[in-house]
């Protein structure tokens, strides 16, 4: 269950209320006349079910409240009430499986941005990556991989190709195409001074087989990182953790980033060449599996829509 808060003009609280009350999916609705004091009107307060989120705040929207008033969601961790229990049942779908659209906008825009906290995310999982590569370390690779900030943006993108948002696309662009040249060129000199001072061994790196799948581009890594996009805009829109599925996302992008550089500064240009054509293709292949997914259960959530249960009236 989701609590939805409302500020509302008080020329349009009754017709709020009646798309509140006459959606199966809304439990526990309440009414503060006149508590509101910016922007001035009515407070309405409800329970509604996850499944039912999105067409309830669309019609909301219709009513400009989101211009004139304000519409906020919290997820409720607990709900004990029979109401609340009626209102699930009753709403089409699966909460797991519900995609609420204005959530998922804006949690793509709020992670998606090149922060300066974005960019030493991405910094340190390219420098872990490229020690993982010197090392031969596989258990530093995946440090890089924990470390990896980089889904964020390439939800963004996914979001703003399927929802035609040009801002998310553009804002998901520049945080990749702005964070890894940066994040690359501080690893590069970490890896250089390194290097000159003999603390980091870049003429190993031919021995190093351990970490070769990092650079070995090729039509498994088209595979892993389709599977890798589409994970991961699952677990974004069913609301589960993705933890995990940023780990699985950066198998082959901020390693590939790191071995890109180490190779250059050993000189094997072959190696840094298919690095950067593997961080390439694993971007774009997230990028479209994403999209897909996002595609297919837009249009699996409309054509539940249409089965909504009549008003309670």
């Amino acid at each position: 269950m989701l609590h939805l808060r409302a500020v509302c003009p008080p020329d349009r609280t009754g017709e709020a209320i009646r798309i509140l009350r006459e959606h199966a999916g809304t439990a526990h609705l309440v009414v503060h006349h006149g508590v509101a004091v910016s922007p001035e009107g009515d407070l309405i307060e409800a329970d509604i079910a996850r499944e039912a989120a999105d067409e309830i705040i669309e019609s909301l929207c219709g009513l400009d409240l989101d211009h004139t008033g304000g519409i906020t969601l919290e997820a409720l961790d607990t709900a004990v009430s029979d109401a609340a229990d009626k209102a699930e049942e009753a709403a089409p779908g699966e909460a797991a499986d519900a995609v609420v659209w204005q959530e998922l906008v804006g949690r793509s825009g709020e992670e998606s941005r090149l922060t300066w906290t974005f960019q030493a995310f991405l910094t340190i999982a390219c420098l872990l990556a490229s020690v993982g590569v010197i090392t031969n370390s596989s258990v530093t690779i995946v440090g890089a991989m924990v470390v990896g900030p980089e889904f964020g943006p390439l939800a963004a993108m996914a979001v703003g190709l399927v929802l035609r948002r040009w801002d998310l696309l553009r804002q998901g662009g520049a945080a990749l195409l702005g964070g890894f040249p940066i994040a690359m060129v501080i690893t590069l000199g970490v890896v250089l001074l390194g290097n000159a001072t003999g603390v980091l061994e870049v003429s190993k790196l031919a021995d190093n087989h351990e970490v070769d799948f990092v650079y070995q581009v090729g039509i498994a890594s088209l595979i892993v990182a389709l599977l890798a996009g589409a994970a991961g805009m699952l677990s974004m829109t069913s609301a589960k953790s993705a933890a995990l599925v940023g780990v699985f996302i950066s198998v082959t992008t901020v390693p590939a980033a790191g071995y890109a550089v180490v190779a250059g500064v050993a000189g094997q240009w072959d190696r840094c060449l298919y690095s950067t054509g593997q961080l390439l293709v694993n971007l774009i292949g997230i990028v479209a599996a994403a999209a897909i997914v996002l595609t297919l259960r837009r249009r699996g959530q409309r054509s539940r829509v249409t089965e909504r249960p009549l008003s309670r009236g």
